[in-house]
């Protein structure tokens, strides 16, 4: 039997079928995989307290909630790292891709802020670590005249030195963090002002050194907390700070934030409304 119109349907299914398989090619040809962005942390000592697991999980925290913009990598750096070398390593865009610190003007020129608070108010209080035994001579102190009297210790890079200094108060520095506690020990300084946050957990990590928190003063002065990144990052600035903001109207941000016990404590302090609050000017 012969079939009116048999070999054009032929053509034009043929034509059909090749037609389909050029627009199928695209999707079905093998895909280059894309390269996860890496950022580089600096090194958590492994005694690390919780408020300083805390940066690291807050990051990941933003990454995750900007995971649409592509995959990730979190890495430490093998190393310490000095805060100093922190700064010159971000700056260069070297071997760590973001550190997290109070911030200055020096730090902002040389470095790209994220400019969201990660401590909230915690870090614009300050108590101190002292010796057990000077508790007395820091009662006497009544006024910023007094405290004047004393010298504080301190990083020499902190953002909070230049503060001290700025409002008459003698600082006596050191480039490494952990060479602060026996400095004080040793009477080089008099006290060591903290974060309301980083006080008593720094206390644990130093028991059995004659040290104490103060029980009476705050220094008040604004420092916020930021993430930085090198201004050769924009990309990676304008990631975080999305991320972050996502976090914080959702409320992943403070559930977070709510989760470590330090600073819920610091919070209490701060609400106590016990201390004598110094205020301090900023440069």
């Amino acid at each position: 039997m012969h079939i009116i119109g048999a070999g054009p349907s032929r053509t034009l299914l043929a034509a059909l079928v090749a037609a389909a398989a050029c627009l199928a090619s695209p999707f079905t040809a093998a895909q280059p995989a894309v390269a996860p962005l890496r950022v580089v942390l600096p090194a958590l000592h492994a005694s690390a307290k919780e408020h300083a697991v805390y940066f690291p999980r807050l990051l990941r925290l933003a990454l995750e909630k900007t995971a649409a913009s592509g995959p990730y990598e979190i890495v430490h750096y093998p190393h310490e790292l000095t805060s100093p070398r922190q700064a010159t390593e971000v700056k260069n865009n070297g071997v760590i891709s973001v550190m997290w610190d109070g911030t200055d003007r020096e730090r902002e020129a040389d470095l790209l802020p994220i400019r969201i608070s990660l401590l909230k108010e915690l870090n614009d209080y300050r108590v101190f670590l002292i010796r057990s035994g000077d508790a007395d001579k820091f009662r006497a102190v009544r006024t910023l005249d007094g405290l004047r009297k004393l010298k504080a210790g301190a990083g020499v890079n902190w953002p909070s030195t230049s503060v001290l200094r700025a409002n008459g108060l003698p600082v006596v520095t050191s480039i490494g963090y952990e060479y602060l506690f026996p400095m004080l020990r040793v009477q080089r300084f008099d006290y060591m002002p903290r974060g309301v946050h980083e006080a008593w957990s720094e206390l644990e990590q130093h028991p059995g050194e004659g040290l104490a928190v103060e029980s009476g003063i705050f220094l008040h002065y604004r420092v916020p907390y930021y993430f930085f990144v090198s201004r050769a990052r924009p990309d990676l600035a304008a990631r975080i700070e999305r991320g972050l903001r996502i976090a914080q109207k959702d409320g992943s941000f403070d559930r977070l934030f709510n989760s470590i016990p330090a600073f819920q404590r610091g919070m209490t302090e701060i609400a106590a409304r016990k201390r004598r609050v110094f205020e301090l000017k900023l440069p």
